[in-house]
């Protein structure tokens, strides 16, 4: 059983929040996206709000042990304050004397934001002299990183057991209500679509999806693998050879399970991976071109089926959606989920920036903001940091 932060008396208290503010910078140190930001709100306004002592700490990038100033959460708290219409004290370290006198001088309401946690090479490391460190001062642990709750970190994994009360936050409870939802009891028919480059990435998550969903629709490069499974000319698009065994047995355990498997009848391909190659639509791939996004017809099979649904999950794009000429088939995927009347979880760093992309962003009923962590849990896996908060 995991302790919700509504159960909590969080009054005077210091309430450490594990937020995830691994948000992009621009060369100036802008915020490119503040969607990690802005969803993390929520469980720091309850937090000042019940008088809560809040102290904030996030990674951000990959510094690998190091300090480096243009990975420093600065900027980020500044955005932050802006957002809270309310001060965001930043402290430089995360751990030390220092942050414990921050820590201290903190009142009601007031935010302290630390500096990356990833500075210090222990935090990757699951240290435990540093997840005690983090723990110091702290009354209550909070985590509400979804985004990083599939890593076995100290911050995520390890310092909730130094710490006397622990709660999961409320975005973290709702990206586990609504993923989780989906494989206990979703509305049927349950439709997946299962995109991008790999195979590899994405097999545990098809062998769980076979044994739950009614449709799985293939899109992106990891399509040709499939392809390539069934004999099908593939030409220079890319298969991971390694994984046709794999993927042979996905589709022979769909058809076991009745679940219906689809693959790009139709294709726009191109003669190189280049922005401005001439695209063409074709039904079969003939030697010299390469697959870059599923053709009209796929496009318009795979509308109706989910505009048909009762449920459905979408993770990875099509296509080369970042490219004009290969992004029509992310498009109308993103069309017919935002159109369609099911409930739609989309999870996943390209999916939302595809949904973005088409402007269809607010119109789904959950976007989850772990692409790493959201596939963990459709693979039907406990996550570290959530594990880390249950209470006997």
């Amino acid at each position: 059983m995991i302790n919700k932060l509504e159960n909590l008396d969080l009054n005077g208290k210091v309430v450490f929040i594990r937020v995830d503010f691994n948000v992009p910078l621009n060369g100036d140190q802008e915020i490119t996206d503040d969607t990690r930001i802005l969803a993390a709100l929520p469980t720091i306004e309850y937090a000042r709000e019940a008088g809560a002592r809040v102290v904030l700490a996030s990674h951000l990038g990959r510094p690998n042990g190091q300090i480096n100033r243009e990975l420093s959460l600065e900027p980020v708290g500044s955005h932050l304050a802006s957002l809270l219409s309310h001060p965001v004290i930043f402290a430089d370290d995360c751990v030390g004397d220092g942050v414990k006198k921050n820590i201290r001088d903190l009142k009601s309401g007031d935010v302290l934001l630390l500096e990356n946690l990833r500075f210090y090479g222990a935090e990757k490391k699951s240290d435990e002299d540093f997840a005690r460190a983090l723990a110091d001062s702290v009354d209550v642990y909070v985590n509400d990183a979804f985004g990083a709750a599939h890593r076995d970190h100290a911050s995520t994994a390890h310092m909730a057991k130094f710490v006397r009360e622990k709660a999961a936050g409320l975005l973290l409870m709702k990206e586990l209500d609504a993923l989780q939802g989906l494989l206990a009891a979703p509305a049927r028919p349950f439709v997946a679509i299962v995109g991008g480059a790999k195979v590899s990435d994405k097999l545990m998550v098809l062998d769980n999806l076979v044994r739950k969903c009614n449709s799985i629709l293939i899109g992106g490069a990891m399509a040709y693998t499939f392809l390539t499974a069934l004999g099908k000319g593939t030409g220079t698009s890319r298969v991971e050879a390694d994984r046709v065994g794999a993927a042979e047995q996905i589709l022979k355990a769909a058809a076991a399970r009745k679940v219906k498997l689809l693959l790009p009848v139709d294709h726009v391909v191109a003669e190189s991976f280049d922005e401005g190659a001439s695209a063409e639509v074709v039904d079969e791939i003939r030697e010299g071109v390469m697959g870059l996004d599923i053709g009209p017809k796929t496009q318009a099979a795979y509308s109706d089926v989910i505009l048909s649904a009762g449920t459905v999950f979408w993770n990875g794009p099509m296509g080369v959606f970042e490219w004009e000429k290969f992004a029509a088939g992310t498009n109308a995927v993103a069309e017919a989920v935002a159109t369609t009347k099911a409930t739609t979880v989309v999870g996943g760093g390209d999916s939302v920036a595809a949904l973005k992309a088409a402007g269809k962003f607010d119109q789904v009923t959950h976007v989850s903001t772990g692409g790493g962590a959201s596939l963990e849990l459709m693979e039907g896996k406990t996550l570290p940091g959530v594990k880390a908060l249950e209470v006997f």
